[in-house]
């Protein structure tokens, strides 16, 4: 049997900057001695909205592996083919400008229904890059052709990706127990809690398809973290207003994120405490 994280490029691998993508990223560079082909790029895609640990440790990953993980936002220009930009480390945002820049050029929200800003901030963002790269293939077939960390026992997003060969840890059995074993025994680690293989401070620190309950005891941790979330539904708010539409929030079955930072001083249970995320590319 061949083995999964055995990649043939030209392939372009995201690494979201969690653990699961984390060690599949090792897992592929074990099963090429230590370095991936030069056609097999890894690209770690940045919101402006990552807990500062997530950029900390695609860095560590990079230096410690010596793997050259390519870093790429979204950009808005008219040209809707150049809407993205190469960054590193050091130039990456970390105020959410790439998110904001595109919620004004939609000036609408995201929600769980509409969730454009997975498409245009990580997914197109890194096609575009593999594009420019060289790599072969309709900017739809970038799209849906890259590499992404998914676990045997993520049911939904599996079924959601479908195709098996861009998911080498389904393919390998890989579940969130190995996972876990893998980077209790490196000498790094993501320096986020991990809560039963669930590391609840990722992807984008407040995300709408977290659980209330879980959004709310982040801002109870850190208020900070909500004060961008809420700046965007006001400034949102504002332009539908005039225009007469309805998209001010990011979710209309829970309170805006505004109320949720006034609600973070009340020590009441007032959310489902085992209401599940909602899956996407975004991964772990």
């Amino acid at each position: 049997m061949s083995d999964p994280f055995e990649i043939e490029g030209p392939a372009h691998v995201s690494v979201s900057g969690g653990r699961t993508s984390g060690y599949m990223l090792w897992r592929m560079l074990q099963a090429h001695g230590g370095r991936l082909p030069a056609e097999v790029i890894p690209i770690f895609a940045n919101t402006g909205k990552e807990d500062p640990a997530t950029l900390q440790f695609v860095r560590e990953m990079s230096d410690r592996w010596n793997v050259p993980i390519r870093w790429v936002e979204y950009r808005y220009t008219e040209e809707v083919a150049l809407r993205w930009h190469e960054v590193g480390f050091d130039s990456a945002s970390r105020e959410g400008e790439p998110f904001e820049a595109l919620v004004r050029a939609k000036q609408y929200l995201p929600n769980p229904v509409t969730r454009f800003c997975t498409i245009e901030l990580k997914i197109r963002p890194i096609a575009r890059l593999a594009k420019a790269l060289g790599h072969p293939g309709t900017m739809d077939d970038l799209e849906r052709g890259a590499i992404v960390g998914i676990r045997v026992d993520e049911p939904r997003r599996i079924i959601k990706i479908g195709d098996r060969k861009r998911m080498p840890l389904v393919a390998a059995g890989v579940d969130v127990r190995e996972v876990g074993a893998f980077w209790q025994a490196q000498p790094f680690d993501l320096q986020l809690p991990n809560i039963n293989g669930r590391t609840l401070h990722g992807n984008c620190d407040l995300c709408f398809l977290k659980p209330t309950g879980q959004v709310l005891s982040l801002i109870k941790e850190k208020p900070a973290r909500a004060i961008w979330w809420a700046h965007i539904e006001d400034e949102v708010g504002a332009f539908a207003s005039r225009k007469f539409v309805s998209t001010s929030r990011f979710r209309s079955d829970r309170p805006s994120y505004a109320q949720m930072l006034a609600f973070a001083g009340d020590q009441r249970d007032m959310f489902d405490p085992d209401e599940e995320a909602i899956p996407c590319f975004c991964g772990d």
